[in-house]
């Protein structure tokens, strides 16, 4: 990657990412001083705002100032046929959270990641109303800035532990916005295996604890931070997963595709670990943190047997 200084990259993404991050607050101050109309997306659970527009061309508008020869995928400027090129690609959501965003939960985000041979190399996720930043560059490992802790602390935030079963795991999965009968027919039974007791419940896992936070990106960074131990999504696109998973994958964390891939990944030490157009593209995603070596196993196999278990359990489906 020496014919691309990605060092650079990074800067200019943080220094981005915080401006978009004011005009983000700045925003919402005047939405609850003024009470700005904001349009509906597809239903109440799924809001488009004037600010998510606004921030993306501030985002879109640099970028293409600064790299004229890199692509730029965007949440309110995709078309849904785009594909990730061999060169310099940005994936941005300019406000990750959107439904967080307008009822004032501070859990949204402004995610900028970036491609680079078909695969994320670098992650920028900035939480203006909680000033968090994290961000990672391929082989230079993973970080998060507070203002409480200003100095960078590199992610996971304690040395990972082992994750015996999925009965110790906490668990991020989302309804989503597409609430036809099928597909919460699909996430219930998912919800209803992962939950349950084993001794009433046919495949049930009862893990410790399940969690909706409303943005993947944040939850992709908690996934590095070690704060949750798995993460499942169907139906977000490849700017709601490309930062967050190239900050869990230098913290250590693993981001796998559909069970179909995901197979095949099992199976190949090669793909296992890689996040190709294929799994980044495909709508579908399975994330697990890093995991701790214990004598019996290693955390990357640790990885694989909790994945295979995880995927036991859910109802996969295809996305509208």
């Amino acid at each position: 990657m020496s014919e691309l200084n990605l060092q650079e990259v990074l800067d200019f993404a943080i220094d981005l990412a915080k401006k978009a991050g004011k005009a983000i607050s700045d925003g919402q101050a005047k939405r609850f001083t003024e009470g700005t109309a904001a349009e509906t997306k597809k239903n109440s659970a799924d809001l488009l705002t004037e600010v998510d527009q606004a921030t993306e061309k501030l985002v879109k508008e640099a970028i293409t100032a600064k790299y004229p020869d890199h692509a730029f995928i965007g949440e309110e400027s995709a078309q849904g046929s785009e594909s990730v090129p061999e060169g310099g690609c940005w994936i941005v959501d300019p406000i990750d959270g959107t439904t967080n965003f307008v009822h004032g939960f501070p859990y949204c985000c402004i995610s900028i990641g970036f491609t680079y041979k078909k695969e994320p190399v670098m992650g920028v996720i900035y939480a203006p109303f909680l000033d968090h930043l994290y961000y990672a560059l391929q082989g230079h490992g993973a970080y998060l800035v507070t203002a409480q802790a200003p100095e960078p602390r590199r992610l996971p935030l304690a040395k990972p532990t082992p994750l015996p079963s999925m009965r110790q795991a906490v668990v991020a999965m989302e309804w989503g916005s597409d609430r036809r009968s099928e597909i919460l027919e699909a996430k219930l039974q998912s919800f209803r295996r992962l939950c349950g007791d084993p001794e009433d419940v046919e495949g049930g896992k009862m893990v410790q604890g399940i969690r909706s936070i409303g943005s993947a990106a944040l939850v992709s960074a908690s996934i590095a931070a070690g704060s949750i131990d798995v993460y499942y999504e169907i139906g977000t696109w490849s700017w709601d997963q490309c930062a967050g998973t190239a900050i869990l994958r230098e913290a250590g964390g693993v981001t796998v595709g559909s069970k179909a891939w995901t197979s095949k990944a099992l199976a190949s030490d090669s793909m296992f670990g890689t996040v190709p157009p294929e799994v980044l593209m495909g709508r579908k995603y399975l994330s697990i943190r890093a995991i701790g070596d214990t004598p019996q196993e290693s955390g990357r196999a640790a990885q694989k047997r909790l994945i295979k278990e995880f995927y036991d359990a859910v109802v996969e489906f295809d996305p509208k």
